[in-house]
């Protein structure tokens, strides 16, 4: 335990406020509070520097105290960072750990955490006037940025400062900053020594791959532009000229260069693939990666330089073993180590082809007990001793055939055992030594088996191992690049694999087939949203998939309990719903929900509605409402609860008097904090046939709007700003209510939303040029899809830009890369353009999706069965108490947007796709 030291900071007299994380959705609760989380033992301050660890600084100055920062050498998500840098937190009741709700350090006031009970009972989520927020600074920047992601999702660099501060903030961001600088609490003050920070290496920060660079040194290696030859040889090496093709394929996609490539493997296919002859049996690992050439470049691996490289593969399977040619049965005729039977079982993945079922068992055949696998094609019965590489390959190639969950759980356990205290992944088991290739074929299968900060751990440790041509060389320390080690890099770089790899463009997605049971009273669109958008059929494969659906019914809130994060899953479900692209999988999240489905800490989602309690909360239960609709499920009697009468109930007569804040004002709803839970309110009443008793909620939503702008603000009660997201969904509510009272209302909203597009089809959020925000403008702006056509198109390209390899979506064009849950959400379900007035989805016919074999399947429960003082003090131990730590592993909610629209926690579900309504319609 280190000692606390005061760094005096009279001269300036500034205090910090504190930081809350955008991490949170939905308030109100009836269950325990949560303990406060034990810190572990910060670093000591010193060992934090420009280009090792993160500093945290939190602002105790609005309860007396003053700036405390902390240190952590490895910190892994923003949430770690605090708790690791000697800070105790707590949750709040309704949300769980993962909204910072108190914060507190030995350092000040022994340990006691704040905002006290007296002040904030954590019991719902706080008020965005008064909370934890959460700032972020980079390396060399010399102003706060308020963080686009929560802490449980943010993951800190090298050379991060974050700070905490109590207070209040708008929906952007602009208010509320930290009243000191990043360079006040920087290790060691001020921006990086330049004389510590590489100038010779790759054009990007460490902790990221420059993928640019490596691509530009794997062009440099090709003969004739066309392919690889060993030194002192004119003869192809078709062996890394494959290799060159993957790296080529996934830096840049399509281009001129990589057809060259491609066109002379094709060309070569014979002599690399067929050297026995064409009658023969082809080389199985030659064909099965000339094969996966042509899956990736969008070619025909049934006719690749005139072989058909499936048919050749599928007939050349061993029938029994050992025997010449086979060292077992299932093996691929001449295949002697894994990796070529695991390319080969591949190959016909990709090519549509399902592998016979004894090539698959052989690969399992290749798992030690450990889980690693072995990299050699041993018999059954043979001493198995794996390795990191193999296995990484291996388990992509299994859960991409399916049916092998708990042998893929097994080698993902081993890798995250096998990665060493770097990062980095050795060739061998028991060796100490990073190796490149290991190290970026282990990244791969992390990524993509849901270990997202294993994963970004290695990519840190191999941006370190980036020489300055831009190549990689075999082992840690090389100062030689070589091919082999730089082409699994580049695909590690860019997060994907030769499972997901491809240079297809995105293709338009087709408009959901399944027609609404009761038809709108507006005219759909004939045709869906206009433009090239994203791959809607790959992003609901990223939201169904294991590692993000929780046993195929919810998604978590982050712990290790298995919290269910009740609004993103009905988010979740909503984008399912809109696409019609796997209706089992929203089968068994509905039926999950409406059947009393528990989650890992036996809630059902009316712990997270609240209806019939005092803390009923409108918007939540108006979106649940909304989902047992949009499925044709009933609202009045959903998970046994009455959603319509609990709205009608939860309309406020009066603005409720301090400290009660129930009640934002005459027509809102209880506890809806935000314009997206009084619009989602608002329409679940109206497609209920409950105008009328909407009455006072929809002229108070009506009254919300900016008049001279049209736009809406985030919260409620309204702060003054503007927010697309907002506009859009309020847009959608007024433009449901029968007559034309709101139509000028809701024209006047869309020309501000189209107003706002950014150049590169984008529009402006919390979390910078958004997805969330791009996703409901083109939701909202589908509402007059004639009019808006361009724009909506142009946003569904940036959308389709936002889209990583995996299926998922950005937060943002800015700031931290790689796929979050609930932008992906709302970007799949925006970019089906359809309102949440109309949308409708039939489960007929479909059949929920088994649960997975788990020890933590829901339960499925049928209703009715020290020291005061200004300065800035470092904190270098832990401070006293509180309960056991939860994980650190889940997502958060994003930003103070997130706070903001607190019960929805950026609810922004499927919206819009509808000419304006032109005649006065029914009820929906």
């Amino acid at each position: 335990m280190g000692t606390a030291q005061l760094l005096d900071r009279r001269t300036a007299g500034k205090r910090l406020l504190s930081l809350f994380s955008a991490a949170a959705v939905a308030f109100a609760a009836s269950v325990a509070f949560v303990t406060g989380a034990a810190p572990a033992a910060a670093d000591p301050i010193e060992r934090c520097t420009p280009t090792v660890g993160a500093i945290v600084a939190v602002d105790f100055g609005p309860f007396g105290g003053g700036v405390v920062r902390g240190c952590d050498t490895t910190p892994t998500t923003g949430y770690e960072l605090l708790r690791d840098g000697g800070f105790t937190t707590e949750g709040t009741q309704h949300d769980g750990p993962g909204f910072i709700c108190r914060i507190g350090n030995s350092a000040f006031n022994t340990g006691k955490q704040y905002p006290t009970p007296a002040k904030e009972a954590c019991v719902l989520t706080p008020q965005p006037t008064a909370y934890w927020s959460y700032w972020i600074a980079s390396p060399g920047q010399a102003s706060w940025s308020y963080s686009p992601l929560g802490a449980m999702a943010r993951q800190p660099k090298a050379g991060d400062v974050e700070a905490w501060v109590y207070g209040g903030t708008d929906i952007g961001g602009t208010t509320g900053r930290p009243t000191f600088t990043p360079d006040d609490v920087r290790a060691k003050g001020g921006t990086p020594d330049p004389s510590e920070t590489p100038t010779d290496g790759p054009g990007v920060p460490v902790g990221k791959i420059d993928v640019p660079a490596a691509a530009r040194w794997v062009s440099q290696q090709l003969h004739d532009g066309s392919h690889v030859v060993d030194e002192g040889s004119e003869t192809p090496n078709y062996f890394l000229t494959t290799e060159a093709a993957y790296a080529l394929a996934a830096a840049g996609g399509r281009s001129p260069a990589l057809d060259k490539v491609v066109a002379r493997l094709a060309a070569g296919t014979g002599e690399y693939a067929y050297a026995a002859g064409p009658k023969e049996a082809p080389d199985a690992t030659a064909a099965a990666r000339l094969a996966l050439v042509a899956a990736v470049t969008e070619g025909d691996p049934r006719d690749f330089g005139g072989h058909d490289l499936l048919g050749d593969l599928e007939k050349n399977v061993c029938q029994s073993g050992p025997a010449p040619g086979c060292t077992a049965k299932g093996d691929f005729t001449g295949v002697s180590y894994g990796d070529g039977q695991a390319l080969a079982v591949l190959a016909l993945l990709r090519g549509g082809v399902v592998p016979p079922a004894d090539t698959v068992t052989r690969l399992t055949q290749l798992v030690c007990e450990d889980g690693s696998v072995t990299s050699i094609l041993i018999g059954p019965g043979e001493n198995c001793d794996g390795d990191p590489m193999t296995t990484g390959l291996v388990a992509l190639v299994l859960d991409e055939a399916g049916g092998h969950d708990a042998t893929v759980a097994k080698s993902v356990a081993y890798l995250k055992k096998a990665q060493l205290r770097s990062g980095a992944f050795p060739a061998f088991n028991g060796s100490t030594v990073g190796s490149v290739p290991a190290t970026a074929y282990a990244a791969q299968a992390l990524r993509a088996l849901g270990q997202v900060r294993a994963a970004d751990t290695a990519i840190w440790w191999l941006s370190r191992e980036q020489l300055a041509d831009g190549g990689f060389g075999f082992d840690e320390g090389a100062e030689e690049a070589g091919l082999y080690a730089t082409a699994p890099a580049v695909l590690a770089g860019s997060s994907t694999s030769l499972v997901a790899l491809t240079t297809k463009a995105p293709e338009p997605t087709e408009p959901p087939t399944t027609p609404p049971t009761k038809p709108p009273t507006t005219t759909p669109l004939p045709s869906g949203p206009s433009g090239d958008g994203p791959d809607l059929k790959r992003g609901v494969a990223y939201l169904t998939s294991p590692a993000n659906l929780h046993q195929g019914r919810y998604y978590t809130a982050g712990g290790p309990t298995g919290r269910a994060d009740f609004g993103l899953t009905v988010d979740g479900a909503f984008a399912l719903a809109a696409t019609g692209h796997d209706n089992d999988a929203l089968r068994g999240i509905v039926d999950f929900l409406d059947r009393g489905g528990k989650d890992g800490d036996a809630r059902t989602v009316h712990d997270w509605t609240n209806v019939g309690s005092a803390h009923a909360m409108g918007g939540s239960m108006g979106k649940a409402a909304l989902l047992a609709q949009a499925v044709e499920r009933d609202p009045r009697d959903f998970g046994g609860k009455d959603l319509i009468a609990g709205l009608a109930d939860a309309v406020c007569t009066a603005k409720s008097a301090a400290p009660d804040r129930s009640c934002a004002d005459k027509g809102a709803y209880t506890y809806a904090m935000s314009v997206f839970g009084q619009s989602l309110g608002v329409i679940a009443q109206v497609r209920a046939g409950e105008t009328k008793a909407a009455e006072a909620p929809i002229g108070y939503l009506a009254g919300l709007q900016h008049t001279s702008s049209g736009a809406w603000p985030s919260l409620v009660p309204p702060t003054g700003d503007a927010d697309v997201d907002s506009t859009a969904m309020a847009a959608m509510a007024l433009d449901l209510v029968p007559g034309d009272a709101h139509a000028a209302a809701v024209d006047k909203a869309l020309a501000w939303i189209a107003s706002k597009q950014l150049k590169d089809g984008g529009f402006p959020g919390a979390a910078g040029n958004s997805v969330n925000s791009a996703a409901l403008a083109v939701q909202g702006l589908s509402l007059d899809a004639e009019r808006y056509g361009k724009q909506i198109a142009k946003a569904r390209k940036f959308l389709a830009s936002q889209q990583n390899a995996d299926g998922g979506f950005n937060v943002a064009k800015e700031g931290q890369r790689g796929s979050d849950l609930r932008a992906s959400t709302q970007a799949v379900g925006g970019s089906a353009g359809i309102s949440f007035g109309v949308l409708t989805r039939s489960l007929d016919g479909t059949t929920p999706n088994p649960l997975p074999s788990s020890s933590t399947t829901p339960v499925i429960v049928t209703p009715g069965d020290g020291t005061g003082g200004g300065g800035i003090v470092n904190t270098d131990g832990p401070s006293g108490g509180g309960g056991s730590l939860a994980s650190t592993g889940g997502q958060a909610l994003g930003l103070a947007g997130a706070a903001a629209a607190l019960v929805l926690a950026g609810s922004v579900a499927v919206v819009a796709a509808r000419h304006r309504r032109t005649t006065t319609g029914g009820d929906l």
